[in-house]
């Protein structure tokens, strides 16, 4: 079940862990790394495909309010959007000189789709009840744990679309 199901969050926004889809890691690998980044992490809805490739999860931070969902997409699909993000995020990519991480994106066929959510306060129903307290609550610290594990993990480029901002993996 996606978050997006679940009344008690509120979707926030996505950001991407692009990869070469040969480090796509097996569902054990995610479950053993994203476990062991804090032992209050709750795991759900975990898939894999038939050769125990991970395909997707939900992650529940209650200590941040937060939850993520995650999923793998690959193939060309990946190899369009990595083009128009690269498009999209170099102006500030080159103000900050990572042109590096641009350049490596552009080679990138594999993608986790990382869902970022926010717990609703209970009573709270919809975004315009959300007052300064909900942003108070929620913390991020979930969302950059796993974006640079997965990052480190696939050797990949952690992504976020809205800040222009990226997170190497790279050993």
């Amino acid at each position: 079940m996606s978050m997006f199901e679940n009344s008690q969050y509120r979707w926030r926004e996505t950001y991407f862990v692009l990869f070469d889809s040969s480090r796509r890691p097996t569902l054990k690998t995610i479950q053993r790394t994203l476990s062991g980044l804090n032992e209050h992490y709750v795991l759900r809805n975990l898939s894999a495909d038939e050769e125990g490739r991970f395909d997707s999860l939900t992650l529940l931070s209650p200590d941040d309010f937060a939850a993520l969902d995650i999923c793998y997409t690959g193939g060309e699909e990946v190899l369009d959007h990595a083009a128009s993000l690269a498009k999209e995020m170099a102006p500030v990519a080159r103000e900050m000189c990572n042109t590096d991480a641009l350049r490596r994106i552009l080679r990138c066929d594999g993608r986790f789709d990382v869902l970022h959510f926010e717990q609703v306060p209970e009573g709270e129903g919809g975004e315009e009840d959300q007052g300064d307290e909900a942003d108070e609550m929620l913390d991020p610290s979930a969302l950059l744990l796993v974006l640079g594990a997965l990052a480190k993990l696939t050797n990949g480029v952690a992504v976020d679309p809205q800040a222009g901002t990226f997170l190497d993996g790279s050993e």
